[in-house]
This record gives structure tokens, sequence and C-alpha cells, in this order.
């Protein structure tokens, strides 16, 4: 069973720091495309940033680049959101994400399973 666990939410205010966890079990993590996904109050979900699995190539949305690095440790089947230079429009539940059908970052809408969600909110 595919299971995702994300950490590392919270308060902060602007222009600060946090850096987001989540742990993947259940697949063969390596192999495939991992992503980040953030959904704010009354808006629908959108892809932040996704990885692939083996040359850590990446990908970001606009509205983070420059501000937020994804990585991925295979050995500990963890992937990382960290998010600097934070805005109050940054804040939203993030979730973490897996294609389990493409090594890279295909598309946003390929990755169906899905953690939690970690909330993160940012005042100003």
């Amino acid at each position: 069973e595919v299971q995702l666990v994300e950490s590392g939410g919270g308060l902060v205010q602007a222009g600060g720091s946090l850096r987001l966890s989540c742990a993947a079990s259940g697949f063969t993590f390596r192999d495939y495309s991992v992503a980040w996904f953030r959904q704010a109050p009354g808006k629908e979900r959108e892809g932040v940033s996704c990885i692939n699995s083996s040359d850590g190539s990446t990908h970001y949305a606009d509205s983070v680049k420059g501000r937020f690095t994804i990585s991925r440790d295979n050995a500990k089947n963890t992937v990382y959101l960290q998010m600097n230079s934070l805005k109050p429009e940054d804040t939203a539940v993030y979730f973490c994400a897996l294609d389990n059908r493409h090594y890279y970052c295909s598309g946003y809408g390929w990755y169906d399973y899905w953690g939690q969600g970690t909330q993160v909110t940012v005042s100003s």
C-alpha cells in the first residue's frame, strides 16, 4: 500500500523559511517521480514542484521559482521542499504526491497518490 506522510508545516512570518518532508513507503521510491502540490482555501490544488526519480531534474511553478527547492533522498525514501522567502500567498495545505507511471516530471495531472497534507501559514 502506498503511503505518503508529510511533516514540517507550521506558522512562519513573511520572509521566513520552512522545510517540508514527505516519507514514502509501499512502493519503489527511487523509480518514480514525486511532487509537491498545495491548496489554499477556496482555490484549486496546484502543482508546486516535481522531481525526477534518478537524475534529480526538477520543475517549479513560476510562483515559487527561485524561492523553493525540491530534493529527494532515495536511500531514505523521502522528498523535501525547502521554502525560503515565504509570502502570505504561500499559505496553503501542502501535499506530496506520487506518479507511479513515470520516472520523470511528465505533468502534474499524472500524480494520483497523495499524502494527508501539512498546513503552512505565513503571516504578514
